[in-house]
């Protein structure tokens, strides 16, 4: 099956109209036309092979919203008109540890929903951008929400689960003083979901600008880390600090923020490391610094149904497909509130 889809041809050019195959449903696949497709920093990264190893042509996209077009003979849990979506993966091992626990995200064989190992054309896997996509229906979700919030559900696939993951393990809610550093695609994600957990959210921010802003999102308390008094006051006071900036930072400056006990676990992956911490600053209180990638499907699947019954979605800006090397540009200026989302109908134009 031959469609549209948008991609790049190499580092060096922009991303273009093109045409790609997909497979036709096996027993077990899931056919979806795709509605929306939200923009992840990490499509732009992989498409100017700025994280090594990127295989072109490179179609990205795994923020996927969409309708079931067609199942194969044995699919259980999707029929022909379900609104479902597809996050970051499309397969992994299904018989190591990670897997049977429902952590298919930390396999060793996961399989990306793009730039991933596959049997199909062209031999590795093209992503969202693109009016349709197969997918095993192990890696298929249902979407719950109401169908005209669907595009800004997309970004729950990804922006979404890679905050809620940490959010969970760390036991964010009731009781719980929680920070979240960063107010972009991430951290808005992150506030919204802490607040609805119940938790007492501080948001950080570098800019006095967006003190109003993080503060609609869900903040209970915003504190520019540039005034230095500011943090002060928060001092051996948080119990988890969610760092959702890509960029490297000072650290110290947060980790002296936690409780003893307290952790900031990572989820922004910048280009080169972080400053290295100071070690008194984690062994003088036991704190600790942690990392978190996405959630294997079981959280996921769970995350959409909390926020469709929270009414959560993320705040985007709606674009055309011809519109995304504009997109890359703007949100290397961080000039975008909060996520961009690709209306795949217009790869049809």
């Amino acid at each position: 099956m031959t469609i549209k889809a948008y991609g790049a041809h190499a580092a060096d050019q922009p991303l273009v109209s093109m045409d790609i195959t997909r497979r036709a449903p096996g027993a077990h696949d899931v056919q979806i036309d795709i509605a929306f497709c939200g923009v992840c920093h990490s499509d732009l990264h992989t498409a100017r092979a700025e994280w090594a190893g990127t295989l072109f042509p490179c179609v990205p996209g795994h923020e996927i919203v969409g309708r079931v077009a067609a199942v194969g003979a044995h699919v259980k849990n999707h029929q022909v008109g379900d609104l479902v979506g597809v996050g970051c993966m499309v397969d992994s091992c299904q018989h190591c540890a990670d897997c049977a626990d429902g952590l298919e995200n930390y396999c060793d064989n996961m399989v990306g929903t793009y730039n991933g190992p596959t049997a199909d054309a062209p031999g590795h896997t093209l992503g969202g951008y693109a009016q349709q996509i197969v997918v095993h229906e192990r890696y298929v979700l249902r979407v719950r929400h109401p169908e005209q919030d669907l595009a800004a559900v997309a970004p729950l696939l990804c922006a979404g689960i890679t905050t809620y993951s940490p959010l969970r393990h760390r036991k964010a809610g009731p009781g719980k003083k929680v920070g979240v550093v960063g107010i972009g695609g991430l951290g808005h994600m992150g506030i919204k979901l802490a607040h609805a957990m119940g938790a007492h959210v501080v948001a950080f921010t570098t800019s006095e600008s967006k003190r109003e802003a993080a503060k609609s999102l869900g903040a209970d308390e915003v504190v520019v880390s540039r005034n230095a008094d500011e943090m002060a006051a928060h001092a051996k006071s948080f119990d988890f600090i969610l760092n959702t900036v890509a960029a490297p930072h000072d650290l110290d400056a947060f980790l002296v923020l936690l409780k003893r006990d307290g952790t900031m676990t990572l989820v922004g992956a910048p280009a080169t490391p972080h400053p290295s911490t100071q070690v008194f600053n984690l062994i003088m209180k036991r704190r600790q610094i942690a990392g978190s990638m996405i959630g294997g499907i079981p959280e996921t699947q769970e995350m959409l149904d909390f926020c469709a019954e929270h009414g959560i979605v993320a705040d985007i800006e709606l674009i055309r497909a011809d519109e995304i090397n504009t997109a890359y540009e703007r949100m290397l200026k961080g000039d975008v509130k909060y996520r961009f989302v690709i209306d795949n109908a217009s790869l049809a134009a």
